[in-house]
């Protein structure tokens, strides 16, 4: 297991909990090794891990549990925060980022999420008393709380035979969604985690959240003074891109 790496939680709930946790490990001493990533990314014990190849330019390697993804929304969420770089590059393309107060965000293609089957329900409660499906289709479903606000529940089930029966919060389903409804949401997902998008120009999607420092596991070298349990608002602030 290596030393020096960050735990973050992205899509944080208005109180600051919840959220998914994503490992960042930014010492690149550490992480050459392509076995010793796939290693790391197995025994951490977290569903998304972002290795920095390049922290001045913002170059990231995304992992899974025995693979590699060319993108996905809360590990680019957490390398963005704590990079302050004005953009990050990952397999799948070049995301802006802007850093904004209390919310944390990047812009992204709706191409580059991964599949997901969409399931509107009539009502919150559907959504909230649904049984985890069998195993088969990645399913987010949702429900209007508030549809002329934006306001959505929403949960997420990954559906395969090992691993998470449910995710906390799903960035890559936001995503579809937000590309399919054309408009800004605000939606609460799993315990209560928030994950807000909007549109943006060229068929891309603004996603954004609080992001919390986790737990830092300290290494053999400095590492850069990050803020606990605040936003990076100390930091300069990052403007969106126009991709």
């Amino acid at each position: 297991m290596y030393s020096g790496y960050d735990i973050v939680r992205v899509f944080c709930a208005p109180d600051g909990g919840l959220g998914n946790r994503v490992a960042v490990v930014r010492d690149e001493e550490t992480t050459a090794n392509e076995a010793e990533r796939a290693t790391f990314a197995r025994q951490s014990g977290l569903p998304e891990t972002v290795f920095v190849n390049d922290p001045e330019r913002g170059v990231v390697d995304i992992r899974v549990p025995g693979r590699q993804l060319p993108f996905a929304g809360s590990a680019s969420l957490a390398a963005a925060w704590l990079l302050d770089a004005p953009e990050l590059i990952t397999p799948a393309g070049v995301l802006g980022v802007r850093l904004d107060g209390e919310y944390n965000w990047v812009e992204a293609s709706p191409e580059w999420a991964r599949n997901r089957t969409l399931r509107q329900y009539a009502s919150p409660r559907e959504v909230d008393t649904l049984p985890v499906p069998p195993p088969g289709e990645w399913l987010y479903a949702w429900a209007w709380e508030d549809e002329a606000a934006g306001r959505v529940r929403a949960r997420g089930f990954p559906g395969r035979p090992a691993g998470p029966a449910e995710v906390e919060a799903s960035g890559s389903a936001a995503l579809l969604l937000t590309a399919r409804l054309d408009r800004a949401l605000n939606i609460t997902q799993g315990r209560g985690s928030q994950l807000l998008t909007a549109p943006a120009p060229h068929g891309m999607v603004e996603l954004g959240g609080r992001v919390r420092l986790d737990r830092a596991v300290p290494g053999t070298r400095p590492r850069p003074a990050i803020t606990l349990g605040t936003s990076p608002s100390s930091r300069r602030r990052i403007h969106l891109l126009d991709l």
